[in-house]
């Protein structure tokens, strides 16, 4: 991996002001946001989804897993962050719309191999961690912050297909693939290698 690379992904600190601006450009009234974020830096806020981004809930182990594919073997990710425990990868919008297809043709949904990822789109909302800018201390709460924060007006977002392979990767890598059949946990087993 590139040194820019591994800079970029070890940059999650804080929301950058033009990250901000790209934040806000998705609600209604992106300056009352921004003037919100002045007067409140550490709060959470509530953004919609659809128009500027979509965002992918997982798990947040099952996120992580997602997230380590997408830089290691893949582009990279868009903004993600952690609230509440879940991981929150933000999409190109109408990802929200086309993954749930995608994983159904991939017949995850039978395996349990990938746990349900909550896709919100258009007409949805999600709750995100405070913008806390790039020189503020780490915020209060762990189980609420950045793990990429945003840092321009035009990040790149991963469309559906892009995390439809994040999560087949992620799925492959939690599953212990072995040529040997299960043991029967019922059965008697005799020690056969001292007879005579």
């Amino acid at each position: 991996m590139s040194n820019t690379r591994d800079e970029q992904r070890c940059d999650v600190t804080g929301v950058t002001a033009d990250g901000a601006a790209w934040l806000a450009s998705a609600g209604t009234y992106p300056r009352s946001t921004r003037a919100l974020w002045e007067e409140r830096p550490d709060a959470p806020v509530v953004l919609p989804c659809g128009t500027a981004f979509d965002v992918v809930g997982a798990p947040a182990i099952f996120g992580r897993r997602m997230l380590d594919r997408l830089w290691d073997e893949g582009p990279g990710s868009g903004p993600v962050a952690v609230f509440r425990g879940r991981m929150l990868l933000f999409a190109a919008p109408g990802t929200a719309q086309r993954l749930p297809s995608l994983l159904h043709w991939e017949e995850f949904g039978r395996t349990g191999a990938i746990p349900p990822l909550l896709c919100h789109g258009t007409g949805d909302a999600v709750t995100l961690p405070a913008p806390t800018a790039a020189d503020a201390p780490s915020p209060t709460r762990p189980d609420s912050r950045w793990l990429v924060a945003p840092d321009t007006r035009h990040p790149w977002l991963p469309g559906p297909e892009i995390v439809l392979w994040a999560a087949v990767r992620a799925a492959r890598a939690a599953v212990r693939i072995s040529i040997f059949p299960p043991a029967d946990q019922g059965a008697k087993v005799y020690d056969v290698s001292r007879r005579r």
